[in-house]
């Protein structure tokens, strides 16, 4: 038996609360039409505590060599991923954009183009046309689900345990005329509530790490998915160069985790594992980060100017880069010194700050990857055949 396969026999499926977690995220945000700084002070102070001790909690003494609390963390994957982007969302789209996630980059091509570029390959690698019926698990924001829909004309549901960014996703899709071919909705995706066979083709970006176990979730992906259908993701996973008994493979990986707030992150052949168990066959398995590009994907936040394509990056780059963070990080502590900000918001970017530090670490030892690409389809059911007439 694989250490997924108990790992997953461990994990009880979280409780539905979904009009709990609607009553909590109103409470702490408000008016979700704001963002970016204007939202992170803007917060109900007390709900904001309650989510930071709830996070945070998650992780004990923070000690990667004595990680005691891992199994919590697994068994409390809901909560513990509602509380993260929470206390996050503002601070992503503020610093990234609407679309959380890394990309390959080009020479001469815009940040915000590399981007859209990213979703469009993964759109390309399912062949999706108009007014199919698709799925994004895990969609944050609905960037992506937008850009793929104007890319594809398809019609996107997108999954999100976090009404937050259901909210603001939703409301983003209004402002852009979409919400006829994009709209949010509430769940789990480790217990999805949409029907069997229902959907074209789905999709993960850099979402399905928040699993306890891939199994459950690639389960449910499979099981919503028509026969036939194509499921595509950028998975986060530890390459085979990570070394589970190097220390600093060790504090990369752990500190991956607590910044991002992933319960468990797997290997690479866990995840094909775990495809390959549910039932999917694997179309294309590729590290899209070992493709020894001129320009690493992880340059927004090593800090190297040297990198920026055009004079808009420069606005993403000082937000993202290495100084930018500092002075978020200290804009943020000053602003909570003074009453304006919550308390806890500078504890929110240290850990953001730690987060950065550790994915660039890691991607330049080539131990993580932020986007193995799986390309993969449902098998047809196989067709029954038609008894023959009995002879009277």
């Amino acid at each position: 038996m694989s250490s997924e396969d108990t790992t997953r026999q461990r994990i009880k499926l979280a409780p539905k609360e979904f009009a709990k977690d609607e009553a909590f995220a109103k409470a702490m945000h408000g008016d979700v039409a704001k963002s970016g700084i204007r939202a992170v002070v803007g917060k109900d102070r007390e709900a904001h505590s309650a989510a930071i001790d709830g996070y945070f909690r998650h992780w004990g003494d923070q000690n990667y060599e004595h990680d005691e609390d891992e199994q919590k963390r697994l068994e409390d994957y809901s909560a513990l991923t509602k509380h993260y982007y929470n206390l996050v969302t503002d601070f992503y789209e503020y610093g990234w954009g609407s679309s959380f996630h890394f990309c390959r980059f080009y020479k001469g091509e815009p940040f915000a183009q590399a981007i859209a570029r990213h979703e469009h390959y993964l759109a390309a690698q399912l062949g999706l046309t108009e007014n199919q019926h698709v799925l994004d698990v895990g969609c944050g924001v609905g960037g992506p689900a937008r850009e793929i829909s104007r890319f594809t004309g398809a019609k996107i549901v997108g999954l999100n345990n976090n009404d937050y960014q259901i909210a603001r996703g939703n409301a983003w899709a209004a402002k852009n005329n979409m919400s006829d071919k994009i709209h949010l909705v509430k769940g789990d995706f480790m217990q999805m509530d949409f029907p069997e066979n229902s959907f074209d083709a789905v999709y993960a970006i850099e979402a399905t790490c928040h699993a306890p176990a891939l199994e459950g979730v690639y389960g449910e992906i499979y099981k919503v998915l028509k026969p036939g259908g194509k499921f595509a993701c950028y998975e986060w996973v530890m390459t085979d160069k990570f070394d589970p008994e190097n220390k600093f493979h060790q504090e990369i990986k752990f500190g991956v985790e607590i910044g991002d707030g992933i319960p468990k992150m797997f290997p690479a052949s866990v995840a094909r594992a775990a495809l390959e168990s549910v039932g999917f066959k694997i179309e294309q398995a590729r590290d899209l980060a070992a493709e020894d590009d001129d320009i690493p994907w992880y340059y927004p936040l090593a800090g190297d100017w040297r990198y920026v394509q055009s004079i808009k990056d420069i606005l993403t780059f000082a937000r993202t880069s290495t100084l930018g963070r500092m002075v978020t990080t200290y804009g943020t502590g000053f602003l909570e010194k003074v009453g304006v900000a919550p308390k806890g918001s500078r504890k929110v970017t240290e850990a953001l700050e730690q987060a950065a530090v550790h994915l660039v670490n890691g991607g330049r030892l080539g131990i993580f990857t932020p986007m193995m690409l799986y390309v993969c389809t449902k098998p047809e059911e196989p067709k029954q055949t038609e008894q023959p007439e009995q002879s009277e």
